[in-house]
């Protein structure tokens, strides 16, 4: 297996650095779940209330999404698009790469009554 190198070149002397050198970079659960509950919402028939719980195992996420779909839109369809996009978005934006998206579909936010003018 070979190991990533970084060359940085300065006041003409090239260094080489590993890898490990370089340190890590760490993604907390918490920004990988707010990460992936805007990236439900780029979907359409997504309401504006989803949360997201992520676990962070390495470079592997875990995602459990709450996701209220709006009427008209059919719950099974959106929740499988959802899945789609979440599994290649989130780990676009995070590095990290997910292994499972775990959906519980929620009522939308009820809109308020209208009101009737006599």
């Amino acid at each position: 297996m070979s190991t990533l190198t970084a060359r940085h070149r300065r006041d003409d002397v090239e260094t080489v650095e590993e890898e490990d050198e370089r340190g890590e970079t760490t993604v907390e659960p918490r920004a990988v779940g707010r990460i992936a509950a805007r990236a439900a919402r780029e979907v359409d028939g997504v309401a504006a209330d989803v949360t997201a719980k992520a676990t962070v195992d390495g470079d592997v996420t875990t995602l459990d999404i709450r996701l209220p779909v709006a009427y008209p839109a059919p719950i099974h369809g959106t929740a499988d698009r959802v899945r789609a996009h979440l599994l290649g978005r989130t780990t676009e934006l995070t590095g990290l790469r997910t292994q499972r998206v775990d959906i519980t579909i929620a009522l939308p936010p009820a809109e308020p009554p209208k009101r009737r003018v006599r």
